[in-house]
């Protein structure tokens, strides 16, 4: 996919019930958020009817009822989101945003130390041919 629409933080919660069982009805998705966010049920048609609007759902009738799927994968959605956030606090450079995060207060176990460890590559060697 060339771009990921930008998703509002209550089209957000819309499309990760979308993003969990599709395809999925409008009842489904109603029923799901009235439930968790005590949204209505149009409240949930406009939000799906934006979605298709801009290309992160699409929907698919079926008999009396519409089918909506998901065009955008929550990992792209994720990626950009992430992209969009870092261009925001720190002009799209990772390192001011870690070294904020590493110098707060917030203690990592271990369980997130080695997953940082795993995704950080090994320092290079003093003196060695770059």
């Amino acid at each position: 996919m060339a771009t990921v629409p930008r998703i509002s933080d209550s089209e957000w919660k819309v499309m990760e019930v979308v993003w969990a069982g599709p395809p999925v009805t409008a009842l489904q998705v109603s029923r799901t958020l009235e439930e968790r966010e005590r949204w209505k049920a149009q409240t949930v048609k406009t939000l799906l009817a934006r979605l298709v609007k801009k290309g992160a759902l699409r929907v698919e009738e079926e008999g009396p009822r519409y089918l909506y799927h998901p065009v955008v994968t929550r990992e792209a959605a994720v990626a950009a989101e992430t992209a969009s956030f870092l261009e925001r606090i720190s002009r799209g450079s990772l390192s001011p945003m870690l070294a904020h995060l590493v110098e707060s207060n917030r203690t990592l176990d271990a369980a997130e130390l080695e997953a940082l460890r795993k995704l950080l590559p090994p320092p290079a060697e003093p003196g060695g041919n770059e």
